[in-house]
């Protein structure tokens, strides 16, 4: 059985498990936080029942990527996106912004309107739409730029604690994230998170845990957390104990699975990995029958948050292929699930299929994106001077949110 683990302090929050969802652009909308905080707060897999009552925040869970200067405008879209429910506590936003005046406008707009309780600033989105504005994983690279960034961002804040999630660098020619995490420290950012991966990988090969271990080293005075291939809680727990991180960021590992944070809470509880299916140290096996209940109640949300049950179901669909990963589900009744326009029809397919399956063999592993070995799209002239931050400008802002 682990050894429990000391609370991950954010700023004045404090985690009883150091674990954050990571943003994710279509994801980490206020009904998925709702799934994954029920499950780590010990809702059963009805969706329904007491939670274990312990006083404490179990994780942190973070809305999708809010971009600055659509916030600062006030578009209709990013006012819908950083809604929270009255029960999520604390209420956190990550933003993305590149010119330093706007994100220090949007930073103090979230603190002086009391929107959240968190800031994260996105600094590790490779998508190339983000890359080529300069945004995202490739704005670490002009160093006087990232401070400027950090430092509006931390003065505007006020009380609120600021986070940053960032990865290794473009590519490997291109090594960022020391030099980011030192100016990250001096400019006052609360923590850090790193993806074990540049740029260039998106989300191929192998998340490299050896960088999370040096930044830590490199950065001692301020938690570090680390990101990437953690696919169930003994990936998290191996992570710490081999990095020596403060705690874990998880993103794909939730897809589909968002009973993952009822295993992290009791692994890094030390009462094991637990959930449907028994505590064997793997996890939570849950039945067919039982992840058809949460898929219903995914689009039920959904559909709440929405306003209209149709716009809930259809939003749902990118969900089910992870949901049903490794069940015997024939590729037709694939299809028609991932085409429903109702919570009936939904219902109605789900019921046909044989629910009594047992949790598969192989089910567990890669989720979501996989792609990687890509060219990294940049500004004209972005790597000839890491220092030199002239012509990124207002105009370079992207205009919507959520990635």
């Amino acid at each position: 059985m682990p050894e429990p683990t000391s609370p991950l302090q954010i700023g004045p929050h404090a985690l009883r498990t150091p674990v954050v969802l990571a943003p994710m652009a279509g994801i980490t909308n206020a009904p998925f936080r709702t799934l994954c905080r029920d499950f780590a707060e010990g809702e059963p897999f009805t969706g329904g029942g007491a939670k274990d009552g312990a006083s404490g925040l179990k994780a942190l869970f973070v809305s999708e990527m809010i971009t600055t200067r659509a916030l600062v405008e006030r578009n209709e879209k990013t006012m819908q996106l950083i809604r929270f429910d009255e029960s999520e506590k604390p209420r956190s936003i990550q933003l993305y912004g590149v010119d330093p005046a706007t994100v220090g406008k949007a930073v103090r707009m979230i603190a002086e309107e009391g929107l959240a309780d968190h800031i994260d600033l996105n600094f590790g989105c490779p998508v190339p739409k983000v890359t080529r504005k300069g945004g995202g994983s490739a704005l670490p690279y002009k160093r006087n730029l990232l401070r400027a960034i950090l430092r509006e961002a931390v003065s505007g804040a006020g009380e609120l604690p600021v986070t940053m999630k960032m990865r290794k660098g473009i590519d490997d020619d291109h090594i960022t994230y020391l030099d980011a995490g030192r100016i990250a420290v001096e400019e006052g950012v609360t923590a850090i998170a790193l993806h074990g991966r540049t740029a260039a990988q998106h989300y191929g090969g192998t998340a490299d845990w050896e960088a999370i271990a040096r930044l830590k080293e490199h950065v001692p005075e301020i938690p570090v957390l680390g990101n990437g291939d953690i696919w169930s809680a003994e990936d998290a727990l191996r992570m710490v104990r081999e990095t020596g991180c403060d705690g874990v960021v998880v993103g794909r590992g939730c897809l589909g699975r968002p009973w993952l944070f009822a295993d992290l809470v009791a692994a890094f509880e030390g009462r094991g990995q637990a959930g449907a299916g028994g505590t064997d140290g793997h996890g939570a096996r849950p039945s067919l029958r039982e992840v058809a209940e949460v898929m219903v109640r995914h689009a039920t949300l959904l559909g709440e948050w929405l306003g209209d049950e149709s716009k809930g179901v259809v939003d749902f669909r990118k969900h089910v292929a992870w949901y049903l990963k490794g069940f015997a589900v024939g590729s037709e009744m694939r299809r028609r699930l991932a085409v429903t326009s109702s919570l009936a029809e939904l219902r109605a397919g789900l019921d046909e299929l044989d629910l009594d399956q047992a949790w598969p063999a192989g089910a567990d592993g890669p989720r979501g994106r996989t792609s990687g070995n890509n060219r990294v799209v940049l500004p004209d002239g972005w790597l000839k001077d890491p220092y030199d931050c002239a012509g990124v400008s207002e105009d370079a802002e992207l205009d919507t949110s959520g990635g």
